[in-house]
């Protein structure tokens, strides 16, 4: 009976424990949901951008990220915001580490993220003004202006417009750019998760409120309507005639870093499609290109200073009989130069351009002395820096003046706007993508060409070492595409165009202008969280 009675009031002790502890657990669970649902939203995000054609998953994405911040904390919205920018970046950027390990895609994804950490905050803090979504979607995009200037001159990589090459939304980058494109995508998505919050408060409670339910519902159809309204900006019509073009893509022996103990065998790869390709034309079976383009690094032996070197392009050249575009490396005044040259069958070289954004840790190492400390194999890649072109690159080619615009400077709105303002009739993008193998990191790329073309109306050639290589027309559409790591080549007759669209007169205006409304958003939040902490200590 003793021992009955002490268990039975064990029993009875126990209980209430183990009630305790499973309402403890439950609380714990409870306060991570919103930690896994920032996460999620940004693996959401990443899901919708390209190579995926998922475009539309960017709108839930930030209606659920807007659900996660609304009427939150400032730090609150700090961590969440990190945990979205590390759920997005942590898998768009991973193609950063195919190559020389996790340790520089790690270190890149956790700063990158501290911008989108920073944005959490705000978004957080003006959730509680009236019409948030607008000032949350602007404050998105003075994330990306910050994130695309700095550190190291910025890495506007995974830009909201950079997934949206296949949305109906496209056709806004013609009115204001890569900024107004992606504030319209993370409005629509804000103005989801507003649109359906004061639904459920509706039918809950029978509230109604008229105003914020229109600010919504405009958020949320505005966008829609806008971009169908743009399309009539968006026109594959010849202004200035045709030319047909050749995008030569030559290969390379090997992927990866590798490649480029292979430089004469890279330089032979694409001497040898273009003759290829110049006897194919000779027979009848393609047309005659008026101009050939070479991609990024197809010669990485200086032809100015090396004799072999230029006979191997002087040859192709001759072969087909048309001007080329060559992707070279050169040396001058003891300095080195990502450039393109201008090679005429007849005279040679009678024009470059140098590349005027240069990527960091790619052809310059910042820091130099510290990344050495860490790991010296990673200065022994890059044992000399390029060094940065001041002057914008169009080419005369066959009567048709062609931007260049080398590879990572695609990512950036004033490099590609500069060549347009200089008279591009269309834009070339000499890419060489053989560092990162079958990465996604090809297909994003190939998405900002098709961003930059609706941008600025213009044809966009896209020739790349070992692939992806396309021809674009000024709508965004892929006419013509290569697979990747093949010896292959494109001709097409396509467009010339000079009219600009509102994008290339405005340049950087539309940004200007989202930032400062970002910035009019947070002051008054702000403010009004200083006004309303002195009213509650009177």
């Amino acid at each position: 009976m003793t021992v009955t009675a002490t268990s039975v009031g064990e029993s009875d002790q126990l209980e209430p424990r183990t009630a305790l502890g499973a309402r403890s657990w439950t609380r714990r669970l409870v306060r991570l949901v919103p930690a896994a649902a920032a996460a999620l939203s940004g693996l959401l995000l990443y899901v919708s951008f390209p190579p995926r054609t998922l475009w539309w998953l960017a709108v839930p994405a930030f209606a659920l990220f807007g659900w996660v911040l609304r009427g939150r904390g400032w730090k609150a919205g700090l961590g969440l915001g990190y945990l979205f920018g590390l759920g997005f970046l942590l898998p768009l950027l991973v193609w950063t580490g195919v190559e020389v390990g996790p340790g520089p895609w790690l270190a890149l994804v956790a700063i990158e993220a501290i911008f989108v950490a920073l944005v959490g905050a705000g978004v957080a803090v003006v959730s509680k003004l009236p019409g948030w979504p607008v000032w949350a979607a602007a404050l998105w995009i003075a994330g990306e202006a910050a994130r695309a200037r700095v550190p190291f001159d910025g890495f506007p990589w995974g830009k909201i417009a950079f997934g949206q090459a296949d949305g109906v939304f496209l056709p806004l980058a013609a009115v204001g750019g890569t900024p107004v494109l992606g504030f319209a995508v993370v409005l629509c998505g804000f103005g989801l998760h507003e649109s359906l919050r004061l639904g459920l408060e509706r039918r809950a409670t029978g509230a109604v409120r008229p105003v914020a339910t229109a600010v919504a519902l405009l958020s949320l159809g505005v966008p829609v309507l806008g971009a169908f309204a743009a399309r009539t900006l968006v026109s594959d019509t010849a202004e200035d005639g045709s030319v047909t073009v050749a995008a030569v893509q030559g290969n390379v022996p090997r992927a990866g870093l590798d490649f480029n103990s292979q430089r004469r065998a890279v330089l032979d790869y694409h001497a040898r499609e273009t003759e290829r390709l110049a006897a194919e034309v000779k027979s009848g079976k393609v047309a005659r290109p008026d101009f050939v383009l070479w991609p990024e690094n197809s010669s990485d032996i200086d032809p100015f200073a090396n004799p072999d070197a230029r006979d191997v392009i002087d040859r192709a050249a001759k072969a087909i009989g048309v001007p080329i575009s060559v992707g070279g490396v050169v040396e001058r005044d003891g300095k080195l130069y990502n450039e393109q040259i201008l090679w005429d069958p007849a005279k040679g070289p009678v024009d470059t351009y140098d590349k005027r954004q240069i990527q960091p840790f790619g052809e310059y190492l910042p820091l130099r002395s510290l990344i050495g400390a860490i790991n010296e194999n990673w200065t022994e890649m890059a044992r000399q820096d390029f060094s940065r072109g001041t002057q914008p690159g169009v080419f005369t080619m066959d009567g048709a003046k062609v931007g260049l615009v080398t590879c990572y400077e695609a990512a950036f709105d004033w490099t590609v706007r500069s060549e347009v303002t200089d008279g591009a009739q269309m834009i070339s993008v000499p890419s060489n993508n053989a560092t990162f193998d079958r990465s996604e990191m090809t297909y994003q790329q190939l998405a900002m060409s098709r961003v930059r073309a609706v941008e600025h109306s213009r044809t966009v050639a896209v020739p790349v070492t070992s692939g992806v290589s396309a021809i674009i027309m000024p709508d965004g559409k892929i006419t013509q595409r290569t697979g990747m790591f093949v010896a292959d080549s494109l001709v097409q007759k396509v467009p010339l165009r000079s009219s600009q669209t509102p994008a290339t007169q405005l340049g950087v205006l539309p940004e200007i202008v989202l930032v400062l409304v970002a910035a009019g958003g947070l002051g008054w939040a702000v403010g009004a969280g200083l006004r309303g902490r002195r009213a509650g200590d009177v």
